[in-house]
């Protein structure tokens, strides 16, 4: 989310700098500018550190002790040898060092889980970057001025930003995904058929609110797969469905330049994609109150939980419902026993005989006891 920020921040600032610099080779000089810097910075490990998460996931363990310590000397914290010796925590008690394990995207071929979620999760970038232009074509007609809808566009990205910020910990990652894709889809098809009968203040309501959710779903879907991709393999799945949502702007460009040649078919197709994520998105995991999985094996055992949780630990429950097992104790028995017993004490012919003494002993410290005489009680 704060890269979202961001990028409204620098969209905001891009006409400004636009105007300072008129001329093309002033514009290119500072189009570069910030490209040189970020390589710079990218190539100096200080300022740009590996993550001990992705170093630990691929058993990389003296990399991440170095990137650990690295941290811990930023923050102020150091870490005496006496109380973290050498290879005392770092070091498994197999004498033979782990090798470190890479993994590619190309992976997500031999994956049931994973490479769905990405597909589902690239497909609603798709969506949410192309149908934009659906939305931003209407609001032409209210002012042909270049500045009007740029800045509407970038004013709505701030707000679905801060939309997102405020519901997602509240409703969950995929409710938000879901409903941002019913508002989206919902918007697009009511513009397309009842355009020529709707007034033009409910078009313009309707422009913007389908493009503040159609930013909303492009934000969510981006950092949605930040945590739903394993740690091993999340900078590729992410431009994977970044690469995805390059295509959707591209396609906007292409109207552009077609002078809107085709825009109608443009509409219908985004339009009927939106309703299908709709059933796409609730085949995602949730990844709320969860830790981000790590290996592939973690991102396999995600499993799609109840949509509505009325309970914040529901999504913790097992998929199939196991019953509580029955109690060893039955009133139902138990009263019986107490019956049979009741009537077997209160009969007064037993069916068996009882020896009792017929006089009581007679001992003595000095005198053998005599024999007992017994006496047949029926």
């Amino acid at each position: 989310m704060v890269s979202g920020f961001f990028g409204v921040v620098a969209e905001l600032l891009l006409p400004g700098i636009a105007v300072l610099s008129r001329d093309w080779p002033v514009l290119q000089a500072v189009a570069t500018l910030p490209l040189v810097l970020l390589l710079s910075y990218w190539c100096c490990p200080s300022v740009f550190p590996e993550s001990p998460r992705w170093l630990l996931a691929t058993v990389q363990i003296p990399q991440a002790k170095r990137s650990l310590q690295e941290f811990s000397k930023r923050n102020g914290v150091f870490l005496q040898d006496d109380l973290y010796p050498e290879g005392k925590i770092w070091t498994s008690p197999i004498s033979k060092p782990c090798q470190p394990r890479y993994h590619t995207a190309l992976e997500l071929r031999r994956t049931r889980v994973i490479w769905k979620n990405c597909l589902i999760l690239g497909f609603t970038l798709f969506i949410g970057t192309g149908i934009q232009y659906c939305f931003t074509k209407n609001l032409h007609t209210f002012s042909n001025k270049f500045y009007f809808s740029y800045f509407l566009r970038v004013v709505t990205g701030a707000l679905a930003c801060i939309f997102l910020c405020l519901s997602i910990n509240h409703f969950g990652r995929r409710g938000m995904l879901l409903l941002s894709a019913i508002i989206t889809g919902l918007s697009s098809l009511l513009l397309l058929a009842l355009t020529p009968y709707l007034q033009g203040g409910l078009v313009l309501v309707l422009s913007v609110v389908g493009l503040l959710f159609s930013q909303a779903l492009a934000m969510l879907s981006a950092f949605f797969t930040c945590e739903v991709m394993p740690t091993v393999v999340r900078g590729g799945c992410l431009g994977l469905v970044l690469a995805l949502g390059c295509v959707g702007r591209a396609a906007s460009s292409l109207m552009e330049l077609q002078n809107n040649g085709g825009y109608f078919l443009h509409h219908v197709v985004f339009a009927s994609f939106a309703v299908l994520s709709v059933l796409c998105i609730m085949l995602l995991p949730e990844s709320k109150r969860k830790p981000l999985p790590d290996s592939m094996k973690d991102g396999e055992n995600q499993r799609r939980p109840p949509l509505f949780l009325s309970q914040p630990t529901r999504d913790s429950l097992p998929l199939l419902h196991t019953r509580a097992p029955l109690s060893e104790y039955n009133p139902d028995n138990y009263s019986r026993l107490v019956s049979a017993t009741r009537k077997m004490l209160t009969k007064d012919s037993l069916p068996y005989r009882i020896a009792v003494p017929a006089h009581p002993p007679l001992l003595s410290n000095n005198e053998t006891q005599e024999p007992e005489t017994l006496k047949d009680v029926s």
